[in-house]
């Protein structure tokens, strides 16, 4: 029996703002043992994303999943959970961005430091059940292929990355469309378990009653609270379940600290395609 009480997802801007220039809006979101979305909406820069995290928690045991780079040792090219992401969702057309010490944005990175001095502690899936208090990686793009429930059997939903031979103007709707019907979508794990009720909380409510907007701005501002939340959830999946509904991408590793992604998988998406090793 686990004794989290708080499920926090942080979809972070990787860049972490400048002088003169903030950094992007991050979605943030934290769900109770029941599901209920207890806090969720934005914020801008890490010093405002490092104090909601502390006052969503407060003393509360709580898991954190961030979908961002928290763990960067690589000089150069993709780090393994990043391959194995391509591996093994590629079928579904999900693959991973590249981090290593290169990037120009690895605000992940600044954040886990951060948090590590507020008593967090980075984990990176080998041990199960999970400590209070410890901080992963995640990727929303493998929990909605992942999750048989979702329903995305074939590839994932449109509702980002806009195809290079697509216009702007054409693409718009049919991500606006496609997110509706993701959301349609989330709502059903309400009998899920662990459940996510989407509808508990006004910011994410807001998104069943608002239909998807076009422009690019407003746009941005629902996706990133989507995935955020998508963290959140999928961080209590784990917490319920480890194993026997998620990998650990980046396995396996040299001792110490891996940089790996906790990703749901189905059976099907458990090693590389093509490959016999698991």
């Amino acid at each position: 029996m686990s004794w989290i009480e708080r499920f926090v997802g942080v979809d972070l801007a990787w860049a972490e703002g400048q002088d003169g220039r903030p950094a992007n809006e991050s979605g943030v979101a934290a769900l109770d043992r029941a599901g209920r979305v207890v806090d969720a909406g934005w914020t801008r820069g890490l010093d405002d994303t490092v104090a909601w995290i502390a006052a969503t928690t407060a003393d509360q045991p709580a898991l954190l999943f961030v979908d961002a780079p928290l763990l960067v040792e690589n000089p150069t090219g993709q780090r393994p959970c990043e391959t194995q992401v391509g591996q093994r969702y590629g079928r579904w057309r999900v693959s991973a961005n590249t981090s290593n010490l290169g990037s120009r944005h690895l605000a992940g990175v600044t954040l886990l430091r951060r948090l590590r001095g507020l008593g967090w502690s980075y984990a990176d899936g080998r041990e199960w059940p999970v400590r209070d208090r410890s901080v992963f990686e995640c990727y929303p793009y493998t929990t909605l292929v992942g999750v048989a429930e979702l329903g995305y059997d074939v590839e994932r939903p449109r509702y980002k990355r806009k195809p290079r031979a697509v216009r702007p103007a054409e693409w718009r709707p049919v991500r606006a469309a496609a997110c509706d019907d993701l959301l349609v979508r989330i709502t059903g794990l309400r009998a899920a378990d662990p459940p996510l009720l989407l509808d508990s909380h006004p910011a994410t409510r807001a998104l069943l009653d608002e239909p998807s907007p076009a422009r690019d701005v407003p746009y941005k501002h629902r996706e990133d609270l989507i995935d955020a939340v998508l963290c959140a959830w999928t961080a209590a999946l784990w917490d319920r379940h480890g194993t026997a509904r998620c990998q650990v991408l980046g396995l396996p590793a040299p001792a110490g600290p891996a940089a790996t992604i906790i990703a749901p998988a189905r059976p099907e998406q458990r090693r590389p395609l093509g490959s016999g090793h698991a």
